[in-house]
Order: C-alpha cells, then sequence, then structure tokens
C-alpha cells in the first residue's frame, strides 16, 4: 500500500504538474521513444549479468509485487521453529533427521507456513543444522564457518539491487541517445522540405527521450534498486537472527537464551519483547500441541 503511494505521488506529481502547466499528453506520448530506451535497458542488463543474478531479479521483483512481508507473526514463527529444533537438539541432534532431511514433510515446520515459504531461509536453517548433527564443533569454529556463508549470501543477494542501480544509472544516457536518433530523423525531414511546425514537433518529440531516461532513471529504476537492497537487508537480518541463536546452542546455552540470543538481532520495528517471546512459548506449550513437544516444555521451564 505504501509503495503504491508512494507510485501516486511521483507520477501525480510530474504528469499532473505537466498538465496544470498546459502541457498536452499526446505531445510526451512516444511510444517509439520508450522502445529504445527501455529495450536497450533491457538489452544491457541482460548482457551485463548472469542467468541466476537475472532469475533472483526475477525472484525479488516478485517479492517486493507479492507484498509478503517480514512481520512480527514471521518473526513468531521463526523464533517458535528454532525453539522446537533446540529441544529436540538437546536429546541429541541425531533426533532431528527426520525433519531437517525433509522439512516440506516434516509435521514440525508444517506448523510454521512462513518459514516453509522462504527457500533461501529454510536451506540456511536445515543445512547447519545438518552440519551441528555431522560431527563436533565448537562455537567459534561454527560462527566463523556462517559468518563466511552469510557473507556469500549477502554478495549474492545484493547483486540484482546493484545491477539495476547501474541500469538506473544509464537511463539518462539511452534517453539522451534516443533524443539524438529523434534528431537525425528531424534533419532529415529538413532536407526533405519540412515546414518549422514540423520541424518543430520532431524536436519536440526527440527531447521526449530524453525525459523519460531521466524519469525512468530517478522515478521507477532508482526506488525500485533501493526497495531490493532492503529487502536483502531483511532477509539478511533474519539469517543473523538464526546464526546466533545456532552459535550460542553449541556453546552450551539452554534453549531460551539462545533464542532470546537470536531475538535481539530482529528489526527494531518488529522485535517482540522477551516478555512475548516467553508468551508465545508458553502459549505453544500450553495448546493443543503433539506429545513430544508437550513434553519438552518442562525443559523449558527448567532452561528458563
Amino acid at each position: 500500500m505504501q509503495q503504491l503511494f508512494g507510485i501516486m505521488i511521483v507520477f501525480g506529481s510530474v504528469f499532473g504538474g505537466y498538465a496544470m502547466m498546459g502541457g498536452h499528453f499526446t505531445a510526451i506520448w512516444q511510444p517509439l521513444e520508450l522502445l529504445v530506451i527501455a529495450g536497450a535497458g533491457i538489452g544491457a542488463f541482460v548482457i551485463g549479468n548472469p542467468r541466476h543474478v537475472l532469475a533472483e531479479t526475477g525472484v525479488q521483483v516478485k517479492h517486493l509485487l507479492s507484498r509478503k512481508k517480514y512481520d512480527s507473526e514471521f518473526q513468531r514463527q521463526l523464533l517458535l521453529l528454532m525453539y522446537e529444533l533446540l529441544q529436540l537438539a538437546a536429546g541429541g541432534l541425531k533426533a532431528l533427521d527426520a525433519h531437517v532431511e525433509a522439512p516440506r514433510e516434516s509435521p514440525l515446520f508444517q506448523r510454521y507456513p512462513l518459514i516453509l515459504d522462504e527457500p533461501k531461509l529454510l536451506a540456511f536453517i536445515v543445512d547447519n543444522f545438518r552440519l551441528m548433527a555431522m560431527g563436533k564443533i565448537n562455537a567459534h569454529e561454527l560462527e566463523g564457518v556462517l559468518e563466511q556463508e552469510l557473507e556469500a549470501i549477502h554478495e549474492e543477494l545484493t547483486q540484482p539491487a546493484k545491477s539495476l542501480g547501474k541500469i538506473g544509472e544509464a537511463m539518462p544516457g539511452f534517453g539522451i541517445l534516443a533524443a539524438v536518433l529523434g534528431i537525425v530523423i528531424t534533419m532529415g525531414t529538413v532536407g526533405e522540405g519540412a515546414t518549422s511546425a514540423e520541424i518543430a514537433e520532431h524536436v519536440g518529440a526527440a527531447m521526449v527521450g530524453t525525459f523519460i531516461g531521466i524519469f525512468f532513471c530517478y522515478g521507477v529504476l532508482d526506488p525500485i534498486s533501493n526497495m531490493l537492497k532492503q529487502l536483502v537487508s531483511q532477509e539478511a537480518s533474519t539469517m543473523e537472527c538464526v546464526k546466533v541463536v545456532l552459535v550460542t546452542h553449541v556453546a552450551g546455552k539452554p534453549p531460551l537464551l539462545a533464542i532470546d540470543a537470536g531475538r535481539r538481532l530482529v528489526q527494531l520495528n518488529i522485535k517482540p519483547s522477551f516478555a512475548q517471546l516467553e508468551g508465545w512459548i508458553n502459549a505453544m506449550e500450553g495448546g493443543d500441541e503433539p506429545e513430544s513437544t508437550s513434553r519438552r516444555g518442562g525443559g523449558r521451564a527448567k532452561a528458563a
């Protein structure tokens, strides 16, 4: 909703102001100029990026359009999922095999659909629980491994935003390119004996290319690039939360303290308080949960 409101402000200010100054929309509707500029931008984006970056760009833009958010409910599901996994791990990491090997078929994971809808986060969680189950690893070693993995993930996920930002910076140049082509056509009409009114019309159409390039740069691609950066920061924040939970658990802390350590890294605007976290856990353990989860409740109280 906020993004839609912002788009309305941009278009209303630019085109509404143009109309109020007495401009006619037929003068700036130049589909061939638009084809030159948009086509050049899309082509440059395809040339400059490998296939996996193009695919990830599509995924991230789709994520934005679907308006999925990392809200308080998402954080609740993430923290409770990690808590249940740590409770299982307390009985031996091998107890996790049935869940981490096929998380989408696991009853435990199925209780947290928002996490299942995030394939990167899901893979990060199950891969690192597998890592802990494969052999003994201390907290310092695990933290080093996860830091390197998160750095690599962040670098890859930021490529779409960086690439769109570069194309946005090139848009005014593509607009000038279209304008120059328009001027070339105009000069051709002069040689054919065009009237001054016809020449003025052609020059005006050519200048629209410059306008389109600048508008795409600052009014479209730059905001989208910024939104993608914020989306990646949110994804990185959730993975950082998981990392801290795992490292704290391997350091020997009780599940509740490990989950609280992860809670502290949640974005400030959606970070639950410790009382909220404990209330979520108490509600889960006191609710109509499977028998195995209910038996683990006593262990949590002792850990607290």
